[in-house]
């Protein structure tokens, strides 16, 4: 009986983590309403909107469901995802994933300070070093599904944060753990402006 009860576990288990693998090439067409705002390969050239190229499948895969079924509010991506599947989520975030994302540039000024938060985190402040999740060179962890963020646009991430930091009305879709939101609270407003540009030229 334990026996039985162990394999059925294991099968749901095993179901339960299996996702529909993204065809890179099959999301090239399917992704090219998303070039209007994020550019044909990933690499938006609007600052408000987000690079994708190089971003890791497996998050990017999460932030499309999210943001289909509501959980993540993007106003400007209200309606483009309600027809698509699935596989279709999987192929355009498999196609994206594929690419080479461009780099930015930091702020001299402000660079020193959002190096420091980036690798050391603020121990008075309780804030953890972001490599310990996004990795030295903000390449991110792909198979844990945490983001790519060397090169993203500054202000993007800044209104991220921001959006992290809000009691109500911003970014929630954070998983159980909220560790984004727990340690954008921390963040003073300086200190968001600081990471984000050290971000921007990161690779």
């Amino acid at each position: 009986m334990n026996k039985l009860i162990v394999s059925l576990l294991l099968t749901v288990g095993i179901s339960g983590m299996a996702h529909a693998a993204g065809d890179a090439a099959a999301g090239q067409a399917k992704a090219a309403v998303c070039g209007a705002c994020h550019g044909p390969d990933g690499n938006s050239m609007a600052p408000n909107f987000p690079k994708l190229a190089g971003q890791g499948e497996r998050y990017l895969t999460k932030q499309l469901h999210d943001i289909k079924s509501g959980k993540r509010t993007v106003l400007e991506m209200t309606g483009l995802l309600t027809n698509l599947s699935d596989q279709d989520l999987a192929d355009i975030a498999a196609y994206f994933a594929s690419q080479k994302g461009s780099v930015g540039a930091a702020d001299p000024k402000i660079v020193a300070r959002g190096e420091a938060l980036f690798r050391g985190g603020n121990l008075a402040k309780g804030l953890p070093a972001c490599t310990g999740c996004h990795s030295p060179n903000g390449a991110g962890n792909a198979a844990a599904g945490f983001p790519h963020l060397g090169g993203q646009h500054a202000q993007y991430i800044a209104k991220q944060l921001t959006d992290f930091r809000k009691e109500e009305g911003g970014r929630n879709n954070d998983g159980d753990t909220m560790t984004m939101q727990t340690i954008a609270k921390r963040l003073s407003d300086e200190d968001i402006a600081a990471v984000s540009s050290y971000i921007q030229g990161l690779h």
